[in-house]
């Protein structure tokens, strides 16, 4: 973690870095509009591949936000318990199907001690589900297309286009640390969770 009164950031290891070398691309994804608008038809972002975290005493909270889940039924973000990952994607964003099965690897490893949330920026719901099956996604991601109330949740550390991103919630509900642009292996992750599951 980084000193008192900064953020800190550190890269991804070697092994993420030659994929994200490998893969610039693809490492961010944007909307049609925006940002998007000014790099071209493909609509992408290059992520910075760093990841930024953020020391306990300068740490807020997100506020709250609820939406229609995928799978049907309702999420509050007051369910959340203890450690959680955010996840911010849309299914047919390249570098978020890159990461799709890095993620199951973790809620896999993860699941029962850490809150996974997808938040999905654009789909509806058949779309959104069919990608779930097809890279086994088995946590629960809400549709924030429509009211974007999770997206204005986290604002200021994740942009409308700064799809993926993954933002780790401490076990007091504050932001953590963020991901910005595809999680291409578990190094990471695995350790920013661990670190807040120990603290």
């Amino acid at each position: 973690m980084g000193g008192k009164g900064m953020w800190t950031k550190r890269r991804m290891g070697a092994a993420s870095a030659a994929l994200a070398v490998a893969s610039l691309v693809l490492s961010g994804c944007a909307s049609a509009d925006g940002v998007a608008g000014q790099v071209g038809s493909a609509g992408y972002i290059a992520g910075d591949g760093v990841v930024t975290e953020i020391p306990v005493e300068e740490r807020t909270a997100p506020a709250p936000f609820a939406g229609e889940l995928i799978e049907g039924g309702e999420f509050d973000s007051a369910s959340l318990d203890g450690v959680a990952l955010v996840n911010f994607w849309y299914a047919a964003c390249p570098p978020c199907r890159t990461e799709a099965p890095v993620l199951a690897a973790l809620h896999a490893e993860f699941g029962d001690r850490v809150d996974f949330i997808g938040v999905n920026t654009r789909d509806g719901a058949a779309q959104a589900a069919s990608f779930e099956e097809e890279f086994g996604i088995d946590y629960p991601s809400l549709l924030d297309d429509t009211t974007g109330e999770a997206q204005l949740a986290f604002s200021g550390l994740v942009a409308p286009n700064a799809v993926p991103s993954t933002i780790v919630l401490d076990a007091e509900g504050r932001v953590a640390a963020r991901i910005s642009g595809a999680v291409t292996d578990t190094s990471i992750l695995s350790t920013l969770l661990q670190e807040e599951l120990e603290r």
